[in-house]
């Protein structure tokens, strides 16, 4: 792809050397020649040439892109192509100093973690698979409880051992209904369990010794040839659940975590006791949650609220 002829010669020859010595590909000279012709058009409208850009330009235009809506990974992308460019300009002598750089993009918003409904999560976790394998059954179901009952992430599920020891990186205590996991940062912490949790567990545990090589595993939960079952196998066993159980969304372990976070958060208003059933170091990584509860609320206020009932039918 050639730079128009209309465009200023320094850039053509940087797309030329984009090309034939860095030999990048079609699909990426594409995006720079995009990257490029915006730049052509602000330095235009701002009446400076491209090797007088400064600093406070590149900000300006930053700042107008995100005013008109463009995601903050988008303007990354088109400052890191500008970049680029100064840099090649700078290392023929052209400019003195790259005025994109320490320019950042606006930072993207943190889309809201995936949660189930409380209904829809009650009724996965109610799911019985009877078609199954009642072995791989009574499993998926105790991973299940532990994932939403106690809001585990997938590599502590997978860690926790079938007895406790020195050397278990975590384990259950049925009788005291906890689950002591290693969690993130090599950080132990201990996760109450629930009555349906536990039941599940122990039907899970009067089966498991029925598996291949179970006797030589330490680990709770076990693939079909006794080793311990991995994260991607969790993943697929859960992706297949949800399908068979008709959950619209397929679900994944994460997805179980953020539900648990959520639901416990909606009934009790506490985010520090969510943070430390969660295991989060800082409080500002659970209040993604109160995000998820605000949007609880504003659905009850408009289902519930006479005021925003007749302010909906006015938007009618």
């Amino acid at each position: 792809m050639s730079a128009p002829s209309v465009w200023p010669p320094l850039v053509a020859q940087y797309l030329d050397y984009a090309r034939f010595e860095k030999r990048l590909a079609e699909r990426t000279l594409a995006l720079y020649t995009l990257d490029l012709e915006k730049l052509a058009q602000e330095a235009g409208k701002a009446g400076v040439a491209l090797t007088d850009v400064a600093h406070h330009h590149i900000r300006r235009w930053a700042a107008q892109m995100h005013s008109h809506g463009r995601s903050g990974r988008g303007i990354a992308l088109i400052l890191s192509g500008w970049r680029g460019f100064y840099t090649w300009l700078g290392r023929e002598g052209k400019i003195a100093s790259n005025p994109v750089q320490d320019v950042r993009a606006p930072k993207a918003a943190k889309p809201l973690p995936k949660a189930l409904g409380l209904d829809e999560a009650v009724g996965f976790a109610d799911f019985e698979n009877a078609a199954d394998d009642p072995w791989l059954e009574a499993r998926d179901a105790a991973m299940v409880e532990l994932l939403y009952g106690g809001g585990l992430r997938v590599g502590e599920l997978t860690g926790l051992d079938a007895v406790a020891g020195k050397s278990a990186r975590g384990w259950i205590d049925l009788e005291a209904g906890e689950a002591h996991v290693l969690g993130k940062g090599s950080k132990r912490r201990s996760v109450p369990i629930g009555k349906t949790a536990v039941g599940a567990l122990e039907r899970w545990l009067a089966l498991r010794a029925e598996g291949q090589g179970a006797e030589m595993s330490p680990a709770l939960f076990l693939g079909r040839y006794g080793t311990r079952l991995t994260a991607a196998s969790v993943w697929q066993r859960l992706r297949r659940r949800s399908l068979l159980a008709g959950v619209a969304t397929p679900v994944h372990p994460h997805m179980l975590r953020h539900s648990f976070a959520s639901h416990v958060l909606q009934s009790s208003g506490d985010l520090r006791a969510v943070q430390e059933l969660l295991g989060h170091a800082n409080i500002s990584t659970t209040q993604v949650y109160t995000r998820l509860d605000f949007q609880h609320l504003a659905k009850v206020y408009d289902a519930a609220h006479p005021r925003a009932k007749s302010s909906a039918a006015n938007k009618k």
